[in-house]
């Protein structure tokens, strides 16, 4: 595959930063929302304007969420993860910058991700900014809803799944444990907020100084992930990009490859002779 022998010679290089998106976790079972295996979503995503206004929403994504953190919580890292942080052991990949927000690329050993939009393990207050750990919150809701349960037949790349309303109105959230009142919030960037100013800038740094950059399933719609393309490409440095379907940094890529990326990652580790490290 010529595509494939181009992406090679780029990687081989070295000093690659990796952008990836949710079409990496697909094959841990984490659907993407916008590639072949996206789910159809009867719920928008959560806005951070609705959840810290609206106590009811507030309601409704902690209900769902602590059905979905638990599918989350039991995700493995892929072939694709782990072919990621052989790369990086192997010297070619400098840094990893991801929109994800599963943690699969650090259970897969890699030791240099950016996590762009935060951690679905860890959950911030909004009022004291304690930040305390997702399998704590898990057992503090399992106390306070011990006789909630429900039926999941799947779950959103930000830990969201579908629930009825009849549902939702039977579960009690919690505040923070430690200021007694405070309104907890996962520990990730919700839409309508704004990227932490400094994380954007170790993105952009990690950026200026790549050799390349090598796009790994995403779709690139997000001008959060995107900013970091167009930047590169204004640079001069090329662009790599492995997805499933079209993306909006095609026009600007030096190479596209469209296939699976739990076929095309092992292929391209091997290639360049980065064996992968078992999860940590």
């Amino acid at each position: 595959m010529e595509n494939l022998d181009v992406l090679t010679s780029l990687v081989a290089g070295g000093g690659v930063v990796v952008l990836s998106g949710a079409g990496l976790s697909t094959e841990s079972g984490i659907p993407d929302y916008r590639g072949p295996s996206g789910v159809a979503r009867r719920n928008p995503p959560m806005t951070f304007q609705a959840f810290t206004r609206d106590p009811l929403a507030r309601r409704r994504y902690w209900a769902r969420s602590h059905l979905g953190w638990r599918l989350i919580a039991g995700a493995a890292p892929n072939v694709g993860h782990r072919a990621v942080a052989g790369l990086q052991h192997a010297g070619l990949v400098d840094t990893v910058i991801t929109q994800n927000v599963d943690g699969l690329h650090g259970a897969a050993g890699s030791p240099s991700v950016i996590e762009l939009h935060g951690r679905l393990d860890e959950v911030t207050c909004l009022n004291c900014g304690n930040l305390t750990s997702r399998e704590e919150l898990d057992r503090r809701l399992r106390e306070a809803n011990p006789d909630f349960v429900a039926h999941v037949a799947g779950v959103n790349p930000d830990g969201d799944v579908d629930l009825p309303d009849e549902q939702v109105a039977a579960f009690r959230p919690v505040d923070c444990g430690i200021c007694g009142t405070g309104m907890l919030k996962p520990d990730v960037v919700f839409f309508g907020e704004t990227v932490p100013p400094q994380r954007v800038a170790r993105c952009f740094a990690a950026v200026e100084q790549a050799r390349s950059v090598l796009v790994l399933g995403s779709s690139l719609t997000v001008m959060s992930g995107r900013r970091f393309v167009i930047r590169a490409v204004k640079r001069g440095i090329p662009v790599a990009i492995v997805n499933q379907g079209p993306t909006r940094g095609d026009g600007h890529a030096t190479v596209c490859v469209d296939a699976p990326l739990g076929a095309v990652l092992p292929q391209l580790a091997a290639r360049v002779g980065a064996g992968a490290p078992l999860p940590v």
